[in-house]
């Protein structure tokens, strides 16, 4: 499957802008920049590199010390509540809201997000193997099937930006190929960017995509394409932040 590559001059339907972070005693991103379009993009690095921490900024969960961001230019400092509305995100923790059945829950998400697609639900509920657990409430699945309520939500979500960390853990085989298969499709999304943080790549990938530096100017980048899809590459793990010399007094 072969995605077409933007010109230089296109729109990134994501703009990441000059993003830093830092846990205490750990910086993890510095001046990151990059700019993301329609499609899939596989985010990539090692152990401790960010990737997690890269989608839980992209979210809004985490506050960055520094850096914008921009989905369909809705701007995550100036717009907070569109920016929110326009991102979801499936993240590697347990699911909220698991006091909720799992058609409770589609509920509640097609509630918040009006693109949601009920249509959709009902082939990854199908291919997902999620109909006999439909009565029970979330709390009581497995984690397994908690993920495959949670993807099930993201694939159906229709948000212009869909955040996926690390997808295909705790799936079994069937369910692992119907990830795999909707991915190969958002590959060809002209509508919707889709940045998926896993080890492996997610179907077949070439060896380069969008290009990312530190301390960069955001307008300074530019597309590398592949055969799938794009690559953001985070290199190597952050050097732990060395502690502060005491001040003499």
């Amino acid at each position: 499957m072969t995605v077409a590559a933007p010109t230089a001059a296109a729109t990134p339907l994501l703009l990441i802008d000059k993003l830093s972070f830092s846990y205490p005693g750990r910086h993890v991103l510095t001046g990151l920049c990059a700019r993301i379009h329609p499609g899939l993009t596989w985010l990539r690095g090692p152990n401790g590199s960010g990737k997690s921490t890269l989608l839980a900024l992209l979210a809004g969960a985490l506050p960055p010390l520094t850096g914008r961001l921009q989905v369909r230019g809705i701007d995550a400092r100036a717009q907070p509540l569109a920016y929110r509305r326009a991102v979801f995100w499936c993240g590697p923790g347990a699911i909220a809201f698991d006091h909720l059945r799992p058609p409770e829950y589609f509920g509640f998400i097609a509630g918040l997000y009006p693109e949601f697609d009920r249509a959709a639900l009902a082939l990854h509920v199908g291919g997902l193997g999620l109909a006999p657990h439909l009565g029970q409430r979330l709390s009581a699945l497995s984690t397994g099937s908690q993920r495959k309520v949670w993807l099930a939500a993201a694939l159906s979500v229709g948000t212009p930006l869909v955040l996926l960390d690390e997808p295909f853990n705790a799936l079994d085989a069937a369910s692992l190929a119907h990830v795999l298969a909707a991915l190969q499709q958002a590959a060809a999304d002209t509508r919707r960017a889709w940045l998926v943080a896993s080890h492996a790549p997610p179907g077949s990938t070439g060896d380069a995509g969008a290009e990312t530096r530190d301390d960069a100017p955001g307008d300074a980048l530019g597309d590398v394409r592949t055969d799938a899809c794009a690559v953001l590459d985070l290199g190597s793990p952050p050097i732990p932040t060395p502690p502060r010399p005491a001040t003499a007094v």
